[in-house]
């Protein structure tokens, strides 16, 4: 497994992987390119690599994914609040109760 972009350009196979993913990007809609505002950080991004592999042991498929790393934001220069997808505990058990009526 490549450790940098650099490194993964020197075998086809983690190329066509990250075309891969370029391409899943693209067909579901995912980003789309918009003129870079002044003074403003743009979060950079990084590619990961990893193989995947069968219950033997044997390869499946290399996979390459491009993620942001937004760790890299400070609090009241690129963004104002931040909020965590967290559910109150009341929503947890009308949900539980739910799908035990229906027998889930």
């Amino acid at each position: 497994e490549p450790k940098t972009y650099k490194e993964a350009l020197t075998q086809f196979c983690w190329i066509e992987a990250m075309q891969e993913e370029l391409n899943e990007f693209e067909r579901l809609e995912v980003w789309e390119l918009v003129p870079r505002p002044d003074k403003v950080m743009v979060i950079t991004l990084k590619w990961i690599y990893k193989v995947k592999l069968d219950e033997l042991g044997g390869i499946l498929k290399n996979k390459a994914r491009l993620v942001a790393r937004g760790y890299r934001q400070e609090e009241g220069i690129d963004f104002e609040e931040s909020f965590a997808p967290v559910a109150r505990l009341e929503a947890i058990w009308i949900f539980l109760a739910y799908a035990a009526h229906k027998k889930w």
